[in-house]
């Protein structure tokens, strides 16, 4: 057995940076294991921030800046953390990382800042988060762990783009502020109102899940 598992770590640091496991890793939760509409983590977020997309843009980015540092810090400490406390001690670090995101937005994008309000501060109970470090980070080395963080964070992050786009195209007529309709000639084009409310978000987000999820076969077990 000690001869099977020492192989298998040197075989495992010989692994090329971008073997195909490690690409797995990345592509995996982008399509086939997203965090939405697959493991349907992160709703409230993706329901919450998605009016406009300069703000979900922002919120996209501070969630895969959490979760890959989160991811990386974890798995460098894994071994000095007891099995007792793992928990808080990966609360702390995500809580340390996301007063770090809040402060950089206050002082560099403030006005974003105002308009995300307190959903940058529940990063901290994301459940996308807190599932990479228990799921990934706690068994993994340093440099997959990052890989892991990369793909969560981007498979969360076409998902609320892609709800944005479509809630500001037809709630605002806009895109990125954009005057999107009056450009090509429609200023009377009709926009609908449903868009810019919660129950616009639940539909277009439950409308990506089901063309996702039809076009990989995804059954719930």
């Amino acid at each position: 057995m000690a001869e099977t598992v020492e192989t298998a770590e040197v075989k495992k640091a010989a692994e090329p940076l971008f073997s195909k496991r490690r690409k797995k890793i990345v592509t995996d939760p982008l399509n086939d294991d997203n965090p939405i509409t697959i493991q349907v983590l992160g709703i409230c977020s993706a329901l919450a921030v998605t009016t406009q997309l300069e703000p979900t843009f922002v919120m996209a980015i501070a969630v895969t800046v959490v979760i890959v540092f989160s991811n990386l810090i974890i798995s460098l400490m894994r071994n000095l953390i007891p099995g007792r406390i793992r928990i808080i001690v990966q609360l702390a670090v995500i809580a340390t990382l996301v007063s770090l995101v809040d402060q950089v937005l206050k002082a560099y994008f403030f006005d974003v800042s105002k308009m995300l309000s307190v959903f940058v501060s529940l990063i901290i109970t994301n459940c996308i988060v807190m599932g990479r470090l228990e799921a990934f980070a706690m068994g993994n080395k340093p440099y997959d762990s990052v890989l892991d963080g990369l793909g969560s964070g981007f498979g969360y992050a076409w998902i609320i783009l892609a709800v944005a786009f479509f809630r500001e195209l037809f709630g605002s007529g806009s895109i990125f502020g954009f005057k999107v309709f009056e450009a090509i000639g429609l200023p009377d084009f009709p926009l609908n109102g449903l868009m810019v409310s919660p129950v616009g978000a639940f539909m277009v987000l439950g409308l990506i899940i089901w063309v996702q999820r039809a076009y990989t076969g995804y059954v719930e077990k």
